[in-house]
Formats: structure tokens, C-alpha cells, sequence
């Protein structure tokens, strides 16, 4: 496969675009964005899997936001990168 379609490209950069957005409010909208992920969970509509351990990772708030924010620094330079090297890709 010489260039990936562009079909791919266009959802690999719809599914990076999520990533950033949630990065986006939980660095910038922590509260807010605390709030809805633990109703979220909280909600017995809402059929999650493992709901009760996602439960005990927010009873902490501040090790949770501490770890979160981590994890999207990390994921915030590979989402980038990668979405360079398929639009990259698709260039070529």
C-alpha cells in the first residue's frame, strides 16, 4: 500500500481531534469536566464496563487529575505525531 486512503486519514484525524478535545477540557475545564465523568459513571442507565473500578480512581480527585494530566501530555505528543506521519503519508 503505496498512500492509505483517505478515508482513514480523515477518521484516524476525527478520532485525534476527540483525544485533544478531552485533553483540551480537562486541562482547561477540570471541574466541569470531573463532574461529567463522574456522573456519567454514577448513572444507572449507563452500562460501563468496569464502572466500579473508573468509581474508585475519582474518589481521589487529586491523584486522578495528577495521573490524567500526565497521561494526556504523553498522548497529546503521540496523538500529534502520528497524525503527522499519516497526513504525511497521505501526501506522499
Amino acid at each position: 500500500m503505496d498512500k492509505p486512503p483517505f478515508g482513514f486519514v480523515f477518521v484516524f484525524l476525527l478520532f485525534s481531534l476527540l483525544f485533544i478535545s478531552n485533553s483540551y477540557k480537562l486541562w482547561f475545564r477540570t471541574d466541569k469536566y470531573y463532574n461529567e465523568l463522574y456522573n456519567s459513571l454514577i448513572n444507572k442507565n449507563t452500562p460501563y464496563p468496569f464502572k466500579d473500578f473508573f468509581l474508585k480512581q475519582l474518589e481521589n480527585r487529586q491523584r486522578w487529575e495528577t495521573a490524567q494530566k500526565i497521561f494526556s501530555l504523553i498522548g497529546f505528543v503521540a496523538v500529534i505525531g502520528a497524525d503527522i506521519l499519516v497526513v504525511m503519508a497521505f501526501l506522499k
